[in-house]
């Protein structure tokens, strides 16, 4: 059966033979994506890869792209905890286990109640103690919670609404990437940027600071994102080749996982691969240490960024989304 190039790189389904009984031919049915393997076939599936000798197919055609799947609860609440970690307020309260955090306002991360499992209390209560602390604080009362959780809903029937106003966006994805896989772009990507070189540093300097922030940090910045002590970081900086700072991203360990925060590509040096070469130099360092996932936070307004993570790789594990009480 002859086999369109248009089908290859796309989810299909393949129906192929594979023996006979009494006579008669004997199929089976793979559904994923499909690729070329030597003389052969190979089809992808959630179960794992089947291999097809191209002589054995006797049909063929493309499918639409498979439902995610939704992560469990669990996964949600461990990975929104490891994010937390890797990004670390000034304050961090536990009320239950709910996580209450303040950094001098800056970001929504560091500046919100983690709402994923009991709080130990009615959450009704529970959200009057959200209030009292960011009061005590001097920030907005803020909670960050996944998306469509049984955790989301009771937040919203206590009457708490979306954070319209945040101008970064109320919706955020999590995405999560396999470091483990050396076919993978973000490891096996070799090229280096057209534009310069990117080095590695365990603490940020002033280039990285000012190509990331556009200056030095605030107090409330430099613990969030350079904090020392037991939190292996990274700081990734582009230059060009008159060494002139072009880019920058930080990297952080937290047990298996690496966190990729703070991508960020002058203007004028954009489109030349130092995104994807800061990416790539930041997946291997946390590959080499242990890290064998991957995982960032990006607004869902953020379509450039989504589309630059999701060409190297990145799926969408859940999202969460910032509430706040209602106006008055």
């Amino acid at each position: 059966m002859h086999l369109s190039d248009d089908l290859f790189g796309h989810r299909v389904a393949l129906r192929h033979r594979i023996g006979e009984r009494d006579g008669r031919p004997l199929y089976s049915d793979a559904v994923g994506e499909l690729a070329a393997d030597g003389d052969g076939l190979v089809v992808t599936t959630r179960s794992g890869p089947v291999q097809v000798a191209r002589a054995a197919v006797v049909a063929v055609r493309a499918v639409p792209p498979a439902p995610p799947r939704r992560a469990s609860r669990t996964a949600v609440t461990r990975l929104e905890n490891l994010c937390a970690d890797a990004w670390p307020a000034q304050v961090d309260e536990p009320l239950g286990a709910w996580r209450l955090r303040a950094a001098a306002g800056w970001t929504g991360r560091a500046n919100s109640a983690l709402v994923v499992g009991n709080p130990g209390m009615p959450v009704p209560a529970a959200l009057d103690v959200v209030r009292e602390f960011a009061a005590r604080h001097g920030i907005e009362p803020r909670v960050q919670v996944p998306t469509g959780s049984p955790w989301d809903r009771a937040v919203e029937a206590s009457g708490w609404v979306l954070d319209v106003d945040r101008a970064a966006g109320a919706d955020v994805a999590v995405l999560a990437t396999d470091l483990t896989d050396a076919r993978t772009p973000r490891l096996a990507r070799t090229e280096t940027p057209t534009r310069g070189v990117v080095g590695l540093a365990g603490r940020a300097g002033a280039a990285w600071w000012g190509v990331v922030l556009g200056g030095a940090p605030s107090v409330a910045q430099r613990g969030v994102l350079d904090p020392g002590g037991a939190l292996p970081t990274v700081f990734a900086l582009a230059r060009g080749v008159d060494g002139v700072a072009l880019g920058g991203l930080r990297g952080a360990a937290v047990e298996d996982h690496l966190h990729v925060s703070m991508l960020e590509v002058d203007p004028g040096a954009r489109r030349a691969g130092l995104a994807t070469a800061l990416l790539t130099a930041v997946a291997r360092w946390g590959h080499e240490r242990g890290a064998r996932w991957g995982v960032l936070q990006v607004a869902l307004q953020n379509d450039g960024a989504r589309e630059l993570y999701e060409r190297l790789g990145w799926v969408e594990h859940h999202r969460y989304r910032f509430v706040m009480p209602p106006p008055g």
